[in-house]
């Protein structure tokens, strides 16, 4: 920072800044018995969390309720899997976007007119595909209202972030990290049973207009709620103190903080902007950071499998004459995933992010290959679906854990927002490599895709764990 600048933070946001801290919560060491209930005792933390989880069911519920509406409408998996992409990559360029506005100015501020644009064009695009329109004026449909969507849950992780921000607080973080990766996995288990349900059960387009008012609901909720948002940092400009001020010369030595004349501060005031190093130098986009960009890559190839997973499993489900049971079918992966989430987060396991990840991503592979092999067996697939889905939060946990160690503190919601993206491209690209297959060799074909693309990830993840501790060797020396 240079001589001339020192962050600032307005006195209402600095009186702001503890009001997510229990009172008596002194931050100590030593974890309660239950981490769950030691987040949940943050004032207000129940609130934002569950009605962060509510907004976020069109996230559960869109991508595989678009691929089931337009299969039903034309009978093509290409079309379905099409649209499903498009609109999944239209989330992904708008995302980041969003986050640097919410980074910016902050979620009250920009979060009520996004949320109505969004939930406005949810609406249109389920109209649109309800009175049947030509399949271009679909696609331009589809492509906005992924335009108008944003991460809820970067939002919420980075409420958790802003209330758990001491470095005594990091095992909770992790606790935090890991649940919210289990509530999205709550999402994967109710948004597919409720999509399959109304498709087949209410009308082929119906389960379209369930996630726009779910939105709507749990996102005005959510941006009520101003006492957990982060303050907005800023940077102001102050002029130098001379050499000869009192303050200046009774400052010197104080918290460890030396002035030296003519030259300012020894180190940031802001301890907010300080963080990780990056001080009030933070670079335009996070992509910038070292290490993101790598990170973002995996993610995107990891999420390649869900996609494919989803549409390969509703195409067997339908060939074996059993599309009842599509979203029960579906909802046992993620209720895997939601316990391998929740068990993660109590236990907080030490050591290396980077080496987790690689163990998780094996098993995963493994489960993956186990899966396949029994198809055709629908209560062993979906024993084998719940136990490889255990490896699956946790995964994103790790990967939101590293972010967030990767980027300034202050453009944390962007970061997390890239990770969300990245999974938004790969599983736009899942879907349409899954329906491409599916049109050509059948579901069997399509159910080796996750295998795969599950294995690239790994190879991806240890190249990742070799350069991070060779980064960490060099800065030791």
């Amino acid at each position: 920072m240079s001589t001339a600048q020192s962050a600032a933070i307005s006195t209402s946001q600095m009186s702001h800044e503890f009001a997510c801290k229990p009172e008596g919560n002194n931050g100590g060491p030593h974890r309660k018995a239950n981490p769950y209930r030691e987040l949940f005792s943050i004032p207000g933390a129940k609130a934002f969390c569950i009605s962060g989880a509510v907004a976020r069911l069109p996230m559960a519920m869109m991508g595989l309720g678009i691929t089931l509406a337009f299969d039903a409408l034309y009978g093509n998996w290409t079309i379905a899997g099409s649209m499903s992409a498009v609109y999944i990559l239209a989330v992904a360029v708008s995302a980041p976007i969003y986050a640097k506005l919410f980074d910016r100015y902050g979620q009250h501020r920009i979060g009520g007119a996004a949320l109505a644009i969004q939930v406005a064009a949810m609406l249109l695009f389920a109209v649109a595909t309800l009175a049947g329109l030509p399949v271009p004026v679909l696609f331009g449909c589809a492509i906005l209202t992924g335009l108008t969507q944003f991460s809820f849950g970067a939002l919420v992780r980075t409420r958790w972030a802003y209330a758990l921000r001491g470095p005594q607080d990091a095992d909770l973080l992790n606790t935090a990290y890991a649940m919210e990766a289990a509530i999205d996995e709550v999402m994967f288990i109710v948004g597919p049973i409720l999509a399959a349900f109304l498709a087949t059960s209410v009308h082929p387009v119906s389960q379209l207009f369930v996630p726009a008012v779910a939105c709507l609901l749990g996102g005005s909720v959510f941006f009520s709620l101003r006492r957990t948002q982060p303050p907005v940092l800023s940077v102001v400009e102050v002029p130098m103190a001379s050499r000869d001020d009192a303050d200046v010369a009774g400052a010197n030595g104080a918290d460890g903080v030396v002035v030296r004349p003519d030259r300012g501060p020894s180190r940031p005031v802001n301890h907010l902007l300080e963080d990780r190093g990056h001080g009030a130098h933070r670079p335009r986009t996070v992509l910038l950071c070292r290490g993101v960009v790598p990170l973002l890559v995996i993610f995107v190839v990891y999420n390649l499998s869900f996609s494919a997973f989803d549409v390969s499993v509703t195409s067997m489900m339908q060939a074996l004459g059993r599309q009842g049971l599509l979203g029960v079918q579906l909802s046992m992966f993620a209720i895997g995933s939601c316990v391998g989430g929740l068990v993660f987060g109590a236990h907080a396991p030490k050591g290396s992010n980077w080496r987790h990840m690689v163990v998780f991503l094996t098993l995963l592979a493994l489960g993956y290959l186990l899966i396949w092999l029994s198809v055709g067996h629908l209560v062993l697939f979906a024993l084998l679906s719940m136990v490889s889905g255990l490896c699956v939060s946790p995964i994103y946990a790790i990967g939101n854990l590293i972010v967030q160690g990767m980027v300034p503190v202050g453009q944390l919601t962007e970061g997390l927002s890239w990770v969300g993206t990245a999974g938004q491209v790969g599983s736009s690209l899942g879907s349409t490599l899954a329906g491409m297959v599916l049109d050509a060799a059948g579901y069997h074909a399509g159910l080796a895709l996750p295998c795969l693309t599950t294995v690239c990830t790994l190879a991806l993840a240890l190249v990742g764990w070799a350069v991070s501790s060779r980064d960490k060797a060099g800065r030791r020396s």
